[in-house]
């Protein structure tokens, strides 16, 4: 890229727009492969400062130093370059060109639907509920569901307007149960139905997907046959693999999560629905049980201290108060700093009507966590 005699080190780094984790990152001087690689920190600070401009409708395109001229470009919202060079006489111009020729091989190795997968998960959401409101009216019941592992995937409104009790116990019973082609489950309601039994249709469309169906008398379950089921769900067989893969990561397959977070807790509060994992990558340590434990636990003390449950319809009142009252909109826990590596973090973060909590890892910096949980939320507000 440099002039003759003028060598000078360039830093390409690719990074997922919504949540800033890097995707690669790669240096050159003089044309060829460099060894000295940019430090995580300033990384991270490169793409804060970008994103902080755009929570403030700024666009950053470019910034130059003494030495080196930096240049910000995102694509599709989904995609985030930054170019650093120290070459003599660069201009801002030709790297923005060539963030332009480095998106455009992006796109030409692997397609420009994998790099923009996140935007992806709202088409995908659109077309299971559009099958499900069809195949619902077909079988004659408002109540139908997609469960993964005990997990609600997609709903018809009806069933996610049923009662808390019901609407949390009967994915669990259907994730409980044994594998079955199909079922005929008889159920009471404890909040719509109590005394009156319902009957819980299941049928496995995939492993371990579920349809299910919350009905009266009718339909018989020989009613849904295999024509009605192909009707609605063969042409949607590649979202339903998608669903398949959420299971206990309950995250779409590729989806970009810093490598720090052991567990998250995502509730939308005006929905009443959440996200919940313990499994969100590979990690062995601590296991998914201390982690569940953990997380419940900080979710107990926050919602006690700093955030209940009810805090959508505080804030509105504190807003239309005449003397406003301190609602907190951050709160953080670290364990284990006596041995250094040890333990864990833990932060909260409350924006708008949702509510985000993660358990991190012992290497995760203090003063980065709630930058972290920012990023966190915004990769996150397109699933809830």
């Amino acid at each position: 890229m440099g002039e003759e005699g003028t060598e000078g080190t360039v830093h390409l780094l690719c990074l997922a727009a919504s949540s800033g984790v890097p995707l690669f990152c790669r240096s050159s001087r003089g044309g060829t492969p460099a060894r000295q690689q940019l430090p995580f920190s300033i990384i991270g600070s490169l793409n804060g400062v970008h994103m902080f401009g755009q929570n403030l409708e700024v666009q950053l395109s470019s910034a130059r130093t003494e030495d080196t001229t930096v240049v910000w470009k995102s694509f599709h919202d989904s995609i985030t370059l930054i170019v650093l060079s120290s070459e003599e006489g660069t201009s801002e111009l030709r790297l923005e060109r060539l963030l332009q020729m480095v998106f455009g091989a992006m796109v030409l190795l692997v397609g420009l639907e994998e790099l923009t997968n996140i935007r992806n998960v709202e088409r995908l959401k659109k077309e299971l509920r559009e099958a499900l409101s069809g195949f619902a009216e077909a079988a004659g019941t408002a109540f139908v569901s997609l469960v993964v592992s005990g997990r609600v995937v997609a709903a018809t409104e009806s069933w996610w307007r049923l009662g808390t009790p019901e609407a949390v116990l009967l994915p669990w019973l259907v994730g409980s149960l044994p594998p079955q082609a199909a079922r005929d489950y008889p159920v009471y309601l404890p909040h719509g139905s109590p005394t009156v039994p319902h009957r819980l249709l299941t049928l496995t469309l995939l492993p371990g997907l579920e349809l299910c169906l919350l009905c009266g008398p009718r339909p018989p379950l020989s009613q849904l046959d295999p024509q009605l089921l192909d009707r609605w769900w063969q042409p949607l067989l590649d979202p339903l693999r998608a669903c398949q893969s959420l299971g206990p990561r309950a995250l779409p397959a590729g989806f970009p999560l810093h490598t720090d977070i052991l567990g998250l807790l995502l509730l939308h509060l005006e929905l009443k629905r959440c996200l919940f994992t313990v499994e969100p990558s590979g990690n062995k340590e601590p296991s998914p049980g201390q982690r569940r434990h953990v997380l419940r636990s900080f979710y107990a003390l926050v919602t006690a201290a700093h955030f209940p449950p009810e805090l959508g319809q505080q804030e509105e009142k504190v807003e239309n108060a005449a003397h406003r009252v301190q609602v907190p909109r951050a709160c953080y826990q670290v364990s284990g700093t006596e041995e250094p590596g040890s333990g864990w973090r833990l932060v909260a973060l409350h924006l708008g009507p949702r509510l985000l909590l993660l358990l991190l890892s012992a290497q995760s910096p203090t003063h980065g966590l709630r930058g972290l949980a920012t990023h966190t939320l915004h990769a996150l507000t397109p699933l809830l």
